[in-house]
């Protein structure tokens, strides 16, 4: 169901890796990477980094909570989100980061939440160092990807290139512990979902627990082996292209052993507009705050 694309040869135009993406990208919303720039040692090291500060103690946690913070900078409780309002809370930690503007950036007198201060935690020692140096990885490959997601979808390959300068581009761990005895059919490391943004890059520990929902309309598992990706692809993106690219259902129920992952989530700049040729302009700020605000639990109900 989902192809597996070897990036080296995409970027050398070979017309497998072509048409594997145009399925990837018009057809399945999901497919693998293999043989990117990040090695398989550089994600070990920022899975390392997550692993070691999800097992420090509960209070040194809470001191980066970003539920104190009213944006999404910092670590997240179990129960903190709920991407499905017909689901219980997901069954998870997260310890999110995001692009911090440069000093005297415009955009910082307005404000806005979606570029909001990173904060981290004091241990272990060379966290941020090491989580930095892999979002700065993620954030290049994610933008050379794009670019042959665009002619994919019918576009020029630096169609996107603009849009993508000050990208509100989150990356985040996700931390599912072994599934509890108590769990029932509404309760999932996370639910059943489709992604908000653009283009996501998903690097995990390779425990199982990722399923994708086919065309057969049956849930299927995703397999990773060590160092490679999975890319999918968001509703922004879906919405912006006027349904060309597909954004896929997927979800974590969580099985018996420990998983942790790690998505950078590639969303435009905050006054893009993404609307489809000929619909309501909203920009891509707009559309990811009132998403994240349907999410967060610590934001739920905070404009009513």
């Amino acid at each position: 169901m989902i192809d597996t694309i070897d990036f080296a040869a995409l970027e050398a135009g070979a017309p497998d890796a072509r048409e594997k993406l145009r399925r990837g990208v018009l057809e399945t919303g999901f497919l693998r990477l293999s043989q990117t720039p990040i090695s398989a040692q550089d994600l070990e090291a920022v899975l390392a980094a997550y692993r070691a500060f999800f097992a420090r103690p509960l209070a040194e946690k809470q001191k980066v909570d970003m539920a104190r913070t009213g944006s999404n900078r910092g670590w997240g409780a179990s129960g903190s989100e709920q991407v499905d309002a017909g689901a219980n809370p997901d069954y998870k930690e997260v310890f999110d980061c995001g692009f911090e503007l440069p000093p005297g950036d415009p955009l910082q007198a307005r404000g806005l939440l979606v570029y909001g201060p990173n904060q981290w935690p004091e241990a272990p020692e060379g966290f941020a160092r090491t989580v930095q140096a892999y979002y700065t990885q993620a954030l290049a490959l994610c933008r050379a990807l794009l670019r042959h997601i665009a002619e994919a979808a019918g576009r020029d390959a630096g169609s996107f290139d603009g849009c993508f300068t000050r990208p509100m581009a989150l990356l985040r761990s996700n931390y599912y512990p072994a599934r509890p005895e108590w769990a029932g059919e509404k309760d999932f490391g996370i639910a059943a979902h489709t992604d908000y943004g653009c283009l996501t890059l998903l690097g995990s520990d390779g425990t199982a627990g990722l399923e994708v929902w086919g065309a057969d309309a049956c849930w299927h598992p995703v397999d990773m082996a060590p160092g490679e990706f999975v890319i999918n692809f968001g509703e922004m993106l879906e919405m912006w292209t006027g349904g060309r690219v597909k954004a896929t259902l997927h979800r974590v129920v969580g099985t018996q052993a420990e998983r942790i992952s790690v998505p950078m989530f590639f969303n435009p700049n905050y006054d893009t507009d993404v609307s489809a040729d000929g619909a309501q302009p909203i920009s891509a700020g707009e559309y990811l705050t009132r998403r994240y605000d349907e999410t967060y639990v610590h934001l739920q109900g905070k404009g009513a």
